[in-house]
C-alpha cells in the first residue's frame, strides 16, 4: 500500500482515508502526521512520537507515515521538513540500534517469509517486523525522485540526513548509488562526504556492486581525502567484505579514530545509532578490529 500512495499527490483528505485503524498505535500514528501537516510549533514532539514507536518496536503504522512525511521533508517551506527528513527513515530500518559488527552494520535482511516470517523477527505488536520494513522502503522507493534533490540542498545536515533516507531504497538500476557518487564528486563538506560514503556502502550491501567496493577500498587508502571520509570508508568495506582486516586498515583507523572525531562523527545518523557508552565510530572500531575487546 505504502509503494502506491505518491507523496507529491497527497492531501488531508488522503491521510483520513488510509486504515490506520488497522494497525497497533495506528490513530496515534495518523494524529502525529497530522500535527505535522498543519506545521504548528508543537508538531516538533509528533515526529519524537512517531520515532517512539518504532523504537518500541511498533513500525507498522509508522511505515504508512512515511509518504507523508516524503511530502513534508520535500517541501522548502515547510518548518519542520528537517525533522520529518532526519526521522523519515526510522521505520525502514530495524535492529541497528547499537549494531557495530560486520556481520550486521548497515545489513538490509531479507524480506518477510510465509513461513517463519523473517530475519527481523515479530514486533512486539504481533506483526512480522519484515511486513514493516518493506513498507517503509517501498514508500522511500517511490518517493525517490522527490529525495534525490535534497542530496544538493544548500544545507549540510539536510545533505547528510537525505543520504541515509535515501540509503534504504530499493536500487535495482544503481540510480540512488549513481546519485551518491554525483554528489561525492562536487561535495566538499567532510562530514556530508563521510555520509556519502556510508550511504554508498549501505545500499552496495544490499545491491551488490564490486565497482562500489573497491571504490570504497580506495577512499579508506587514500591519504588526500578527509579523515571522515577515510573512516567511514574502513567501516563501510569491512561490512561489504570478508577478507581478514589488512594491517594498514587497522594502523589507518588506530591513527584517525580519535575520541574528539568520534563524537564529531555523531553528526552521522549511521553512528548516532550505534549508540552505548562509547561514541558509534569507536564502538565500530572495537567490534568490527578488536572484538576481544571488553565492553567498556
Amino acid at each position: 500500500m505504502t509503494a502506491t500512495i505518491r507523496p507529491e499527490t497527497i492531501d488531508g483528505a488522503v491521510l483520513d482515508e488510509l486504515p490506520w485503524g488497522n494497525f497497533p498505535h495506528g490513530e496515534d500514528a495518523r494524529k502525529a502526521v497530522h500535527l505535522l501537516r498543519t506545521k504548528e510549533g508543537a508538531a516538533r514532539n509528533a515526529m519524537g512520537a512517531l520515532i517512539g514507536m518504532c523504537a518500541n518496536d511498533s513500525r507498522a503504522a509508522v511505515a504508512l507515515a512515511v509518504p507523508f512525511l516524503i511530502r513534508i521533508a520535500t517541501d522548502p517551506h515547510h518548518p519542520h521538513r528537517t525533522v520529518a527528513l532526519g526521522g523519515l527513515a526510522t521505520p525502514a530500518r530495524a535492529r541497528y540500534f547499537g549494531v557495530a559488527s560486520r556481520a550486521e552494520f548497515l545489513l538490509h535482511r531479507s524480506g518477510p517469509r510465509h513461513d517463519d516470517y523473517d530475519d527481523y523477527g515479530v514486533e512486539v505488536t504481533g506483526y512480522p517486523a519484515g511486513w514493516s520494513v518493506a513498507a517503509a522502503r517501498a514508500a522511500i522507493t517511490a518517493g525517490t525522485p522527490l529525495l534525490l534533490p535534497l542530496l544538493d540542498d544548500f544545507d549540510p545536515a539536510v545533505r547528510i540526513d537525505a543520504s541515509y533516507a535515501l540509503a534504504p531504497a530499493a536500487d535495482p538500476d544503481h540510480s540512488v548509488r549513481t546519485a551518491f557518487a554525483a554528489r561525492f564528486a562536487k561535495e566538499q563538506d567532510p562530514m556530508v562526504l563521510a555520509a556519502l560514503v556510508l550511504a554508498t556502502a549501505e545500499t552496495t550491501r544490499a545491491h551488490p556492486h564490486r565497482p562500489a567496493i573497491a571504490w570504497i577500498r580506495e577512499m579508506w587508502q587514500d591519504r588526500a581525502q578527509a579523515p571522515e571520509v577515510r573512516l567511514a570508508a574502513a567501516i563501510g568495506w569491512l561490512c561489504l567484505t570478508d577478507e581478514p582486516a589488512p594491517d594498514v586498515l587497522h594502523t589507518t583507523v588506530d591513527v584517525l579514530a580519535t575520541e574528539e572525531r568520534a563524537r564529531a562523527m555523531e553528526a552521522l545518523p549511521w553512528m548516532a545509532a550505534v549508540g552505548g557508552n562509547e561514541p558509534g565510530l569507536l564502538r565500530c572500531v572495537r567490534r568490527m578490529l578488536h572484538p576481544e575487546e571488553p565492553e567498556p
